[in-house]
């Protein structure tokens, strides 16, 4: 975990002091179907992109901060449980595709840190509090000054191993964000 947050620490110290050009906030909302039926919804806050152009064979990388809101919920009325977690996650974007020749498609990526109300959820015991929070997802912007995008994505939250117990949760996410 400490590893993790001095790379984190460090990417941010050399993306901020790069040449990279700063870009528009943004904020999303996302439909989360999980494993074991779980549903959910986030919100997230995108304070913060930028682009890293100075490493000449991966070409442009795009990257932005999130913070975001998870609730999720599961089971029926009478058996109904519900979980929150916020998260803080590095998202790095490459486009590799143009749709229609006007839309771009891009892969992300991500990995970053969330905290987990409840460590007993959906009949698993998560282990820990702390979770790490990866996607891996295909995103396409749109609008008349591509402002808006829509991504599908794979999220897995899990420990990491920092506990014996660490079966995971997983989501098929859709999401909808707008920039500003």
């Amino acid at each position: 975990m400490r590893t993790l947050l001095i790379v984190i620490a460090l990417l941010t110290t050399y993306l901020t002091s790069s040449n990279a050009f700063a870009a528009k906030q943004g904020i999303a909302v996302d439909y989360l179907l999980g494993s074991d039926d779980i549903q959910g919804v986030r919100l997230a806050y995108r304070p913060y992109a930028t682009q890293l152009t100075q490493i000449k064979w991966l070409g442009n990388l795009d990257i932005y901060w999130e913070v975001s809101m998870n609730f999720w919920e599961v089971g029926a009325d009478n058996r109904h449980e519900t979980n929150y977690a916020v998260a803080l996650s590095p998202v790095f974007s490459k486009q590799f595709a143009t749709i229609a020749n006007k839309y771009p498609l891009r892969w992300e990526f991500g990995i970053g840190v969330s905290l987990v109300e409840d460590t007993r959820f959906a009949g698993k015991d998560i282990g820990s509090h702390y979770q790490f929070e990866d996607r891996l997802g295909l995103v396409t912007d749109f609008g008349e000054n591509m402002n808006q995008s829509i991504a599908l994505r794979y999220m897995h939250y899990s420990n990491g191993g920092l506990n014996t117990h660490n079966p995971g949760v997983d989501f098929l996410n859709v999401s909808y964000a707008v920039y500003f």
